[in-house]
């Protein structure tokens, strides 16, 4: 076994492709909670970025038994990382992330908690407990939380409910990934809560604020459409790419609830962790 982790394992053990997805839900909620505040946001970002990478190397340390059955490839089986360590790195990383955000103000730091509980139970359970995917969704409400609460503003209904969008999205994706090692079949009603955000721009912008808001539904609607698409065809499909593209996917959720009042340099960034989500996918596996 390597006494010291290669980069690229660390990499792979915090699932870092993903993290362009954070930072826009970390930008979302901010602006919907007022923006401002800029010498708050690099703690917003690099705290929350530590508390999901933590999480995703708790996840591996967790499944370390699953992994060595159904994934022998992870690091953790491989050799590549010990288990001690991974352990260690994990909740160090999410104690490093909460102490950041005691920087965004004192509601930013008791959701980072409550973040960071959410990810504790949501990696203890998800093996064994058939509603571990609404634990996932939530792990990602509370990042709208801690945004929404470091924005000027201060945390304001449309950051909480764009949150719960957001976390039917990812508890509907997450029933996908749940058939990535089981290789069961996808149940379809779960895949329906990838509407939410759609349906919620819908009944929450009027007048010409509501067609700014079709044309990113309609954006997203396409996108999730290409991921299932071997699902509705009646195949399996290649499970990972299909969670991998849905992850993916977040960046237009959050688009889609920002751009009603969004600055166009705000839609610009947006787009481009789009592409740089679907870029890092290329080097380090989403899952």
């Amino acid at each position: 076994m390597n006494s010291a982790p290669s980069f690229r394992t660390l990499l792979i053990l915090g699932r870092v492709s993903n993290l362009p997805t954070v930072w826009s839900n970390c930008l979302a909620g901010w602006w919907l909670g007022g923006a401002g505040n800029f010498p708050k946001l690099p703690f917003l970002l690099f705290g929350v970025s530590l508390l999901y990478t933590g999480g995703m190397y708790l996840n591996d340390a967790f499944d370390a038994d699953f992994d060595r059955q159904r994934r022998p490839e992870r690091p953790v089986p491989t050799g590549k990382i010990s288990e001690p360590l991974v352990w260690r790195l994990g909740f160090g990383q999410l104690a490093a992330g909460i102490f950041l955000l005691l920087f965004c103000g004192q509601l930013a730091a008791v959701a980072a908690f409550l973040l960071a509980l959410f990810i504790l139970l949501y990696n203890f359970s998800h093996k064994f407990f058939n509603a571990a995917p609404w634990l996932m969704g939530f792990c990602r409400f509370w990042v709208y939380i801690i945004a929404g609460a470091t924005g000027a503003w201060g945390l304001a209904g449309w950051a909480i409910f764009c949150g719960l969008a957001l976390a039917f999205y990812v508890v509907g994706l997450s029933y996908v990934a749940r058939r990535e090692s089981y290789r069961g079949p996808v149940p379809f009603r779960p895949l329906l809560l990838l509407a939410a955000p759609i349906l919620l721009a819908l009944a929450m912008n009027t007048g010409s604020f509501r067609l700014r808001a079709l044309w990113i539904a309609g954006v997203l609607i396409v996108w999730v459409g290409r991921c299932l698409r071997p699902l509705f065809n009646g195949g399996t499909g290649n499970r990972a790419l299909i969670v991998a593209n849905l992850l993916a996917g977040i960046v237009f959720v959050d688009w889609l609830a920002v751009v009603p009042d969004a600055a166009r340099w705000l839609s610009l960034v947006l787009l481009a962790l789009f592409g740089l989500t679907k870029w890092l996918q290329q080097f380090v596996p989403a899952t």
